[in-house]
């Protein structure tokens, strides 16, 4: 398990865990971020990040990404 920034661009990968409080889950999850899901890395630019995930592109940034665990 690692937080999404330290997967590599084009990488498909599982979310395992969000970590965080409450209202944090919940924006993420709100963006769909919820565990079991995939995610996509579309790119990264110092820590900020676009992915897909549930076939949306989302733009997140190092903070956010970091508490996804893949």
């Amino acid at each position: 398990m690692m937080p999404l920034t330290m997967a590599n661009t084009g990488e498909t990968r599982y979310i395992l865990k969000i970590n965080g409080r409450d209202d944090t889950k919940r924006f993420l999850e709100n963006l769909g971020f919820v565990e079991g899901s995939l995610v996509t890395v579309v790119s990264e630019i110092s820590g900020n990040m676009i992915v897909n995930v549930k076939e949306t592109r989302v733009g997140i940034d190092k903070a956010m990404a970091n508490r996804i665990m893949v």
